[in-house]
């Protein structure tokens, strides 16, 4: 539901006859709310002392978001609809991982990010589905009524959660006292001082650097080799990555715990360059397909690292969510740079000479992890016996 009907609302928006301009604008709007929010989203969970209260109302603002894009599509509704849902997003998130570790604390947090991903990534394909389905047999506007009834079954499933099942202190990322002896919580003002966040949001931003161009690049790459099959061919490479997240992603979690937060690291920063390389060098669109297999892989790692290293950081500060935001907010510089950075790079140079860059990006982001990151990765105290 979150970001199911996102891709959507440039098709709509056309078919009610905007310009490309006004369209871009709309966009632009929405992705700045989305990286300036990222921190104060964080903060209003960390303040919250309901975190399911507070997704709620984020799930709910995405539904009026959703119906006020299909009930007025006229530029003030619009621009303010795209101000909601993007600022609804940048609570919701935080706060779904906030009751994540709440439920399970943090020496479990990473099996339940695994299986969170898991489930987020067959949403985002059965939602994708039943959007595009609906908007090809009805009506653009018909996605963003889906999403509405979305709103529905995600409220629901909010409310099967007891609110004593969650502990608030462990959900911002301050473990209760009798879990951690010689425990002692930290300050805002300590959080952002600890050197693993911050070479972690730097990390981030070279992941995102390196790959958020990949795929529209790609995609251009396909459409001019292959016109006719680019549509099958494009939707195969978003497919096939989410299936790899949601087979291994529960994996992925528990290796974490068991053999630590960087070798993982390493392999979704690997996986990401050797992807750049292929793309790079393959010309047949059909092995394209496979070689979004590695896209997978980065993926999945991310997907339950991202989360469970800024538990590990933040743990002691209370302010579980606000560091999120930190990293978020890093990953939106990152994803905004390369888009212009590798276009420009591919108009002048070419895509292959754009790919290559990207890789070495990643390559780069892989020597950060190796020689700044620390292992973050703490081993559950044994519990002492009568």
């Amino acid at each position: 539901m979150q970001t199911g009907f996102g891709p959507f609302i440039a098709v709509y928006l056309t078919t009610q006859k905007w310009t490309q301009v006004e369209i871009g604008l709309v966009l632009s709007v929405g992705g700045i709310v989305g990286l300036i929010g990222q921190m104060p989203g964080g903060a209003i969970v960390d303040a919250a002392r309901d975190e399911r209260r507070v997704a709620g109302v984020a799930v709910a603002a995405i539904g009026v978001a959703a119906l006020a894009y299909a009930a007025m599509p006229i530029f003030p509704v619009v621009m303010a609809a795209a101000t909601l849902h993007a600022a609804a997003s940048c609570v919701l998130g935080p706060s779904i991982a906030a009751i994540s570790l709440g439920l399970v604390g943090r020496y479990a947090i990473g099996e339940r990010l695994g299986r969170n991903a898991r489930c987020a990534s067959l949403g985002n394909g059965v939602a994708a589905a039943v959007m595009g389905t609906a908007g090809y047999l009805l009506s653009s506007r018909s996605v963003f009524l889906v999403t509405c009834l979305l709103v529905i079954p995600t409220l629901i499933a909010l409310s099967r959660i007891r609110g004593h099942e969650i502990d608030s202190a462990r959900a911002h990322g301050a473990e209760r006292r009798d879990e951690t002896p010689g425990f002692r919580a930290a300050g805002l003002a300590s959080l952002l001082r600890q050197r693993p966040l911050l070479v972690f949001a730097a990390a981030m931003l070279t992941l995102q650097l390196a790959n958020a161009a990949m795929l529209p690049l790609m995609a251009s790459a396909v459409t001019t080799r292959s016109s006719d099959s680019a549509p099958a061919l494009i939707a195969f490479c978003i497919i096939v990555p989410q299936a790899i997240v949601a087979l291994f992603s529960p994996t992925v979690g528990r290796l974490a715990q068991s053999i630590g937060r960087k070798p993982l690291l390493f392999a979704g920063f690997g996986a990401l360059a050797i992807r750049g390389l292929l793309f790079a060098s393959v010309t047949d669109p059909y092995l394209l397909v496979a070689v979004q297999l590695f896209d997978g892989i980065t993926a999945a790692v991310f997907s339950v690292l991202v989360p469970l290293i800024i538990a590990d950081v933040a743990f002691g500060s209370g302010h579980f969510s606000f560091a999120q935001g930190v990293v978020g907010t890093a990953s939106g510089i990152g994803a905004s740079l390369s888009t212009v950075v590798a276009g420009l790079v591919a108009d002048k140079f070419g895509s292959p000479a754009a790919f290559t860059g990207l890789a070495a990006v990643a390559a780069f982001g892989f020597t950060v992890v190796w020689l700044l990151m620390p292992e973050t990765r703490r081993v559950e105290p044994e519990k002492i016996r009568a």
